[in-house]
Parts: structure tokens; C-alpha cells; sequence
């Protein structure tokens, strides 16, 4: 009876249990797979926070996309974000095996290895949760390969779209510098070379890195990060009055300091033209004491544009406040004295040029004059005293004068090497001013009859430099070249008080003019 009951009776009784636990396993594998699914689903989501946000070591296994020799970081869909697609793979794949390893192994542990019940029931429990694993395993492969798809077209997407933003804002930038009369970019005071973008450095000061180029692109949209973290703009438009980097030329034979200014409104350039000594320094100054006198008296508001033209006009002030001679122009090439005229929408950046008068005697030393090409006003200043009939055709009325002061260059001699260059570099004169500033007049105001009748007349300048000095061919050259022309006589004196001579309000007005 016992044998009966141990060969026959249980395993027939083991048998149909059986039967009937598999009506109910293929549920038993499907829950296990479901579960392994949402576990692996999971660890995915938990991933992709660490890859994307915590950025902790064990989520880094490609090293950080910033070279030794970046200045900046990148932009995180110019390069970032392809790397992150990288680990995101590369970890995902290594989390995917190490899941469903372990998933088989604790079943193998517990259902095969070293079960807590019977063999008899184990090992079909453990056969139905094993099948569960690949079920779940199968599944989850595509879901991941879907999400990882999903993510890959929105970093492409939005790739595409950072670059369409990158090109929009460059475009805009472009638009609002031609709107400045900035189409080919800002001058610089130094080199005298157009400058479409200068390289500005690093506000923090314990950094201090040179960003060559900080427009919207590869390294930043609307700003920059700099390698220290610290924020750049990327636009002009960005940085507001009080936050203007500093800015320096781009080309390599310069890399001088432009002018904080400088791109953030329209530019006017003044080339001041004439012979040793003729008087266009002590002019340049008296130019801007009589803007700044105007301001006094509630005109325009007037400042100077850099430290290096604050200085100078703070020495050239006191200058023509003693009524004395300012020191010859080195002959080294000059940088802009610029100023600010204006406020608000009507501000602009004035450079003007005083440059020594040997310069435009020799053609290669002209040739370095690049400057001219920005300008649309010329003003040549032009000594009287310099001229030889200054002192023979006008000896019976002449006076005491002081002869040491002139200039010891003809105007005519200044005058056409000058033009000739300017041709050379590409500008039209036909389509730009001139102004001729007759100087010394103070040394010659005691004296009418050694002045123009009126002396503020532009005809009767003219007509004076035609017939009392033999200048007929200058001043037919002068307007045959340029397409406006026009005379003043000017004394770059102060009085007592320290107010400009009227003479260089008009004269000044008549150059800024538009």
C-alpha cells in the first residue's frame, strides 16, 4: 500500500497540481516581467537624472566637453549634449545587462540554488519567473530604445534650433550695427582698422581670459560662460550702460584698448590735415572746450570717450587757458582723441585725428592714415602764416608778428599728397566735406587788414586766400575734390575766463553737422 501511495497516488496527485499551476503561471510571468519592466524603466529615469543633472563620478564615463585650450564653455547643444547621448548609451547598456543579470540570479539563488520549499515546487516556480525575466527583458529593450530615439531627436531638434537662434540673434546684431552706420564694425582709436567684433576680456578680475569672439554660437547664445563661470554677454545688445566690457582691437598687430563706447552707437571720424606746427592740435582742443562750453550753457551733453582723451584734454585745457603753444604732434601714429556728443538715441562716438603734419608731406608715411576711409568730413587747417605771400604781398600793412610760430610747410605741399592718398585707399571725396579752418586768427586781431572782410564770411575767406594769398590753385583744388566746401577763420584761444573763441562754436557746428 505504501508503494501504491509514494509511485502512484503522488505522482498523480503532483501531476495534476501541476496542470493546474499552469493555468496560473502564465500570469505569475507576466507579473515578474511587468515588475522587471518598471524596475528597468526606473533605473533608466534614474539614469538619465544622473547623467542630465547630478553629473556626480559615477554618472561622468566620457570626460568633460571642454578642451585645455577653450577659453569658454560650450554651449550645451554644441557638444554637451551629444556627449550626454553618449553616456547616456553607453551606461544604459552596462545597466541593462547588470539588471537582468542580477534579476537571474537571485532567482537562481532562491528557486534553484538554495530553495526554502521543496524542489518539486520551486523549480517550476522558478522556471515560470525566469520566463517572467525574458518576457520583461524583451520588452524593455525597445521602450529604452524608444526613450533614448525620443531624446536623441529632441537634442537634434533642439540643436538645430539653437543654431537658427544663434544665426537669428548674429543677423539682429548685424541689422542694429548697420542701423549705427556700423556696417562693417567699430573703428579702433589705435590701428584705425574697422573692427566687426572686439575681444573683450573676462570682468573677474582674478581671470581676466581674452574671448576672441563672444557672439552667440558654439559657446553661448545669449551669454557666455567664461572657463572661470563667470557670465559674458554675447551681443552689444545685451550689455546695458553700466555693464560694458572692456574691449580691444582683434587684429593680431593690435590688441590695444577700444573705446567702452564703441559699437553702441553711431561714429563720426574728423581727420584733422595740415603741415607742421599750422595749429591742429591746439584746434582739436579748442574743439572740445567749445562743446563743452555749449553743454555748460545747456547744449548737447559732451564727455570724453577714455581715460587716454580725458587726460589730454585736461593738459590741452590748461593750455589754451594760459593762451600758450601746445608741443608738436609726435610723429608716431595718433590715437583718436574721442568724445561722446549727445545723449540717449542721439549719442555718437566723435574720433578726431591729430596727426603729426611731417605725415602728409611723404606719401608712405600718409599711407598709414587708414582712418580717412571712415571719414565724411575732412578738416584742413591751414596756417596763413606758412604761405609766402603772407609776408610780401602783404608788407606794407603788416605788423609785428611772430614768425617762429608758422608753420614752416606750404598748405599746397600738405594738401595734394594728402588727396592722393586718400584716392588711393578707395574713398570718394566727391561725396564728402571739407572744412578749411584758417588758424592763428588771434595772433592776427589787432590787425585787420591782415584778415578776410568779414572774417566770418565763408565767400570772403575764400576770396582772400584766392587774391591775397595766391592760393587759387589750393582752393580750386579743394573744390574740384570734395563735394562741400567750406571756410572759417578760427582763433583756438580761451579768454579770462576760460570760454573758447566764438569762431570754433561755428566751425565746430558746420563738422558735426548731420
Amino acid at each position: 500500500m505504501a508503494e501504491i501511495l509514494t509511485f502512484i497516488v503522488v505522482p498523480a496527485l503532483y501531476l495534476v497540481l501541476l496542470a493546474l499551476y499552469l493555468f496560473v503561471a502564465p500570469l505569475i510571468a507576466v507579473l515578474r516581467g511587468a515588475a522587471l519592466v518598471s524596475e528597468l524603466l526606473w533605473r533608466y529615469v534614474q539614469l538619465l537624472h544622473g547623467v542630465l543633472r547630478l553629473r556626480t563620478p559615477e554618472f561622468v564615463t566620457v570626460p568633460p566637453y571642454r578642451p585645455a585650450d577653450e577659453l569658454a564653455h560650450r554651449n550645451y547643444f554644441s557638444g554637451p549634449a551629444v556627449r550626454d547621448l553618449r553616456q547616456l548609451l553607453t551606461q544604459g547598456r552596462r545597466l541593462y545587462v547588470r539588471s537582468v543579470e542580477d534579476a537571474y540570479r537571485r532567482v537562481t539563488d532562491r528557486q534553484f540554488t538554495a530553495p526554502t520549499v521543496h524542489r518539486a515546487a520551486s523549480i517550476p516556480y522558478g522556471l515560470t519567473l525566469c520566463l517572467g525575466l525574458g518576457i520583461g527583458a524583451a520588452v524593455t529593450l525597445p521602450l529604452w530604445g524608444v526613450l533614448f530615439a525620443v531624446q536623441a531627436l529632441g537634442v537634434g531638434l533642439l540643436t538645430v534650433g539653437a543654431r537658427l537662434t544663434a544665426l537669428a540673434l548674429r543677423g539682429t546684431d548685424r541689422a542694429v550695427m548697420a542701423l549705427r552706420g556700423l556696417p562693417r564694425g567699430m573703428l579702433c582709436p589705435s590701428c584705425f582698422e574697422r573692427v566687426p567684433h572686439p575681444a573683450y576680456d573676462c570682468p573677474n578680475p582674478s581671470c581676466r581670459r581674452r574671448h576672441t569672439d563672444i557672439r552667440p554660437g558654439t559657446f553661448g547664445l545669449f551669454r557666455r560662460r567664461c572657463a572661470c563661470d563667470r557670465r559674458i554677454p554675447t551681443l552689444l545688445l545685451f550689455m546695458s550702460r553700466d555693464a560694458r566690457l572692456a574691449g580691444h582691437c582683434a587684429h593680431e598687430h593690435c590688441g590695444k584698448p577700444m573705446n567702452p563706447d564703441a559699437g553702441h552707437m553711431p561714429e563720426l571720424v574728423l581727420p584733422l590735415v595740415g603741415g607742421r606746427a599750422a595749429g591742429k592740435t591746439q584746434l582739436m582742443a579748442a574743439m572740445v572746450k567749445s562743446l563743452e562750453d555749449t553743454a555748460a550753457d545747456g547744449g548737447p551733453a559732451v564727455r570724453l570717450a577714455d581715460p587716454e582723451s580725458t587726460a589730454a584734454q585736461q593738459v590741452l585745457n590748461e593750455v589754451l587757458e594760459i593762451r600758450g603753444h601746445t608741443r608738436p604732434t609726435q610723429k608716431t601714429l595718433p590715437r583718436a582723441h574721442s568724445f561722446v556728443l549727445g545723449d540717449g538715441r542721439a549719442e555718437r562716438l566723435v574720433h578726431v585725428f591729430d596727426t603729426a603734419g611731417e605725415r602728409f608731406v611723404n606719401r608712405e608715411e600718409t599711407d598709414a592714415l587708414r582712418y580717412v576711409r571712415a571719414a565724411r568730413t575732412f578738416v584742413f587747417v591751414l596756417d596763413p602764416m606758412a604761405v609766402d605771400a603772407f609776408w610780401t604781398r602783404l608788407t606794407p600793412e603788416r605788423p609785428t608778428v611772430d614768425g617762429t610760430l608758422a608753420s614752416t610747410v606750404d598748405p599746397e605741399d600738405v594738401f595734394s599728397p594728402s588727396v592722393q592718398t586718400v584716392h588711393t585707399m578707395g574713398k570718394r571725396l566727391d561725396k564728402a566735406r571739407l572744412a578749411v579752418a584758417v588758424s592763428k586768427r588771434d595772433l592776427l586781431a589787432g590787425q585787420p587788414a591782415l584778415l578776410p572782410d568779414p572774417p566770418d564770411d565763408s565767400d570772403a575767406i575764400r576770396t582772400w586766400l584766392r587774391e591775397r594769398l595766391g592760393l587759387r590753385n589750393l582752393v580750386r583744388a579743394m573744390d574740384l575734390e570734395f563735394g562741400e566746401v567750406r571756410f572759417f577763420c578760427t582763433a583756438a584761444v580761451a579768454d579770462e575766463r576760460g570760454r573758447v573763441d566764438p569762431s570754433i562754436g561755428v566751425f565746430v557746428e558746420w563738422c558735426l553737422r548731420g
